[in-house]
């Protein structure tokens, strides 16, 4: 077996009697910009996309391949979670929620979520998986479709507030995301409970 993703944790729940297990994972947590994505995927055990691996491992090019093929074979659901909930209920409890919407728009039995947390009032039994998305096959497929979805967001806003580098940075605090912040300001999309936008207001 290689050291990459497999089906054990999918195959335990199985065998617990689940039959719509749907892997979760959240992405955006960290930006200064933008929502918090997360996306519940229930892959079909005989037709799963080669090549699954945790989003960050993966080459654009190869994630966006990969979020077509497991949108083609999987049920998935994809949550974002603005600016304005992030900034009312902090972003861990916004990335708990999104994660639990998916959760429920997959109407899923049994949920494998990627960390150490499980969301409150998920409508099924979970368990958490930390370094989920490098070890449990439909984690490491939503992790996927998360990221294009999420990567997708930022390329539109970045055409809507040009020049903060957001088609490349996705809202992470680069050189180039802070140069815009003191030349242009706040936009609307920023997170205003994040401290470095804060101490700019």
């Amino acid at each position: 077996m290689t050291n990459g993703p497999d089906d054990s944790y999918e195959a335990k729940a199985r065998a617990g009697g689940a039959s719509r297990i749907a892997g979760v994972d959240e992405v955006g947590r960290g930006p200064l910009a933008g929502p918090v994505t997360a996306a519940a995927v229930i892959l079909d055990p005989a037709q799963i996309p080669e090549g699954l691996n945790d989003s960050k491992k993966l080459t654009a090019k190869r994630r966006a391949a990969l979020a077509e093929a497991i949108h083609a074979t999987a049920r998935v659901a994809i949550v974002h979670i603005g600016v304005e909930e992030i900034d009312r209920i902090n972003i861990l409890q916004a990335s708990l929620l999104a994660m639990r919407r998916a959760v429920e728009e997959v109407a899923a039995d049994f949920a494998l979520i990627d960390g150490n947390k499980i969301p409150a009032d998920l409508p099924c039994p979970a368990e958490a998986v930390i370094k989920g998305d490098g070890k449990v096959l439909s984690i490491a497929a939503a992790s996927i479709v998360a990221k294009v979805a999420r990567d997708a967001v930022m390329v539109d806003l970045a055409q809507q507030h040009p020049g903060y580098g957001w088609e490349t940075n996705a809202g992470y605090g680069t050189t180039v995301h802070f140069r815009a912040l003191s030349e242009f300001g706040v936009t609307p999309y920023h997170r205003r409970s994040f401290a470095p936008i804060r101490n700019m207001l």
